[in-house]
């Protein structure tokens, strides 16, 4: 095995070795090339004097499309940590529900409620497994014996604790606010208006965010999930009715074809015994 090109020293400036391959590769597609998928969200945390209070927006988007309006980004982990999810919405919901899986199994056997950092250790583990290829980007927050505790989780593994946090596409505008807005030790409702406040900045500043606002507080007493928290001031109202009478879309094509099928007749005789009579196939035209 020639392993030598591992222990060489890189060699000084810019690299130019994959140009070859990336044009080889665009000559494989048919127009243009696949584009990397822009996703829309808003969600933050904050860390507070009894416990943690997380928000998410709840607009789910496809492209520039709006796909679901109501989305609920705040997942159950375990009765005392709930996380939410940012980046594409399977993603996050699978690799979720698998942590949620694997904490009541643990929960089962033990008898007790996980620890938040166990999660954090999972959900670690199995992001940094993939490199990235699962576009999970996480606010994990939740209540144990060890205290209140609020952690962010990117695609590629990375593991940060932190007192407050906002991730997604509006997270600029919603940072701007928590870190405003932040102090030690913040009452119950301070900590929910601030949430409500940050996450409101990111739907009003990005426009894959947006519609309602759920928040999910969790305390050592219980979690009290409110959705929606807020609703969005900006309603649809249609102001006619869509009704197209039969045959507007006109039929510009239409074929019959003829499926080919193996009829099997059942007959059942007394003694409970079974005989079974197939017929050739016919030709049935529909």
């Amino acid at each position: 095995m020639a392993l030598s090109n591992v222990f060489e020293t890189p060699a000084a400036g810019f690299n130019f070795d994959n140009a070859a391959r990336n044009a080889a590769l665009e000559g494989l597609f048919e127009g243009q090339a696949p584009k990397p998928l822009k996703t829309g969200t808003t969600i933050a945390g904050v860390v507070f004097k009894d416990g943690v209070v997380l928000g998410a927006d709840t607009r789910a988007t496809s492209s520039e499309v709006v796909a679901d309006k109501m989305c609920s980004k705040i997942h159950y982990i375990s009765p005392n940590i709930y996380c939410c999810g940012a980046g594409t919405a399977a993603d996050t919901e699978k690799t979720t529900d698998l942590l949620s899986s694997n904490l009541t199994i643990f929960s089962l056997n033990s008898g007790r409620n996980p620890r938040v950092i166990m999660a954090v250790n999972i959900l670690q583990d199995m992001l940094y497994r993939y490199h990235g290829q699962i576009g999970a980007s996480l606010i994990l927050g939740g209540v144990d014996c060890t205290g209140n505790h609020l952690y962010t989780v990117g695609p590629y593994g990375s593991v940060n604790e932190v007192p407050y946090l906002a991730m997604g596409s509006g997270d600029l505008a919603a940072l701007a606010m928590l870190e405003d807005g932040f102090k030690p030790n913040l009452e119950l409702e301070e900590a929910k208006e601030l949430v409500r406040v940050a996450i409101h900045a990111g739907i009003m500043s990005d426009l894959g965010s947006g519609n309602n606002i759920d928040i999910c507080v969790i305390t050592r007493q219980g979690v009290d999930y409110i959705r929606p928290y807020q609703e969005s001031e900006y309603k649809d109202k249609r102001k006619m009715k869509y009704k197209y009478p039969p045959g507007t879309t006109p039929v510009l094509t239409e074929k019959v074809v003829p499926l080919k099928l193996e009829v099997v007749k059942e007959t059942v005789q007394h003694g409970y015994s079974l005989n079974l009579e197939k017929t050739p196939p016919n030709n049935i035209k529909q």
